[in-house]
């Protein structure tokens, strides 16, 4: 079992500590996300989900108002801004202290969200490639970036390539995105490899069977398995059934390494942690 590497990121001026794992509560304010359980539109949702968050172990709450599921309706920038508004607004008021990241591919909402709406983290589930400005926007504002392994970036397009080359062009994705920041100047950098973006089923199970290979790079990673297509195909359920397998697999996730866990379920994944911990610091 791996020894847990402690990792910081730098929040709005204060370290932010991941030497035991965060669990990342995922506030959907979008009418369409895969998982219906997710989804908030009214501030009263919003509000009692972010409660719900806080209450069971969360720390981290990942904001998203577009959703990124195959086939999903395109979302314009100001209906984007305009949900985030409405979903923020709430978050800061229930939760003032909690750490926030804003799940957008465009740079201009992801400035929107942190100067206008204070959010502490940008998270990008196409690693910049449909937004040529986003690395630059990011580098430049100072917060921690959550870069992600995806070789299909389209959110509306639902056949894309495939993982070609293994796990082997996952770390040359990587190197190359990480070298990139980091002449921009991005000082924060957290490693998503991407589980459900742009891969079969079979090239998500290679990569978390060798997900500990990212550890090379020396920064935090974010696994988000919950309750995926990888889990709910395989064992021939829907996502409502999906909960026993996205606690398996967070629980390889973080035998291999993962720092942040991104999650719907949190108080379950809060348990993990907790368990994983305790086996971790028990000596003979």
């Amino acid at each position: 079992m791996k020894e847990f590497t402690p990792y910081y990121i730098n929040v709005r001026g204060r370290l932010f500590d991941l030497s035991t794992p965060r669990v990342m509560g995922i506030l959907n304010v979008t009418p369409d996300s895969f998982y219906e359980a997710s989804r908030m539109e009214t501030e009263e949702a919003i509000g009692r989900r972010v409660k719900e968050i806080v209450d069971e172990g969360g720390t981290i709450i990942d904001v998203g108002a577009y959703s990124t599921r195959p086939g999903a309706e395109p979302v314009s920038t100001e209906e984007e801004m305009m949900r985030l508004r409405r979903g923020m607004k709430v978050v800061r008021e229930v939760a003032p202290d909690a750490v926030v990241s804003v799940d957008t591919f465009r740079s201009d909402v992801a400035k929107m969200a942190v100067e206008e709406l204070g959010a502490d983290i940008v998270n990008d589930v196409t690693a910049g490639e449909l937004d040529e400005k986003m690395f630059q926007t990011v580098a430049k504002m100072g917060v921690p970036y959550v870069l992600t392994h995806n070789v299909k970036p389209d959110p509306l397009c639902p056949v894309g390539k495939t993982m070609q080359g293994g796990n082997q062009s996952v770390l040359r994705f990587f190197a190359e995105k990480v070298q990139q920041l980091r002449d921009l100047g991005q000082k924060d950098i957290i490693l998503d490899p991407g589980y459900g973006f742009g891969k079969t089923l079979e090239e998500n199970y290679e990569l978390l069977a060798h997900q500990e290979m990212l550890n090379v790079f020396e920064l935090p990673l974010l696994v988000g398995v919950s309750r995926k297509s990888m889990i709910y195909k395989l064992l021939g359920c829907t996502p409502n059934e999906a909960l026993n397998g996205t606690t398996v697999l967070n629980t390889i996730a973080l035998q291999k390494g993962a720092s942040i866990l991104r999650v719907h379920d949190v108080k379950e994944a809060f348990e993990v942690v907790k368990l994983y911990q305790k086996t971790l610091n028990s000596k003979l």
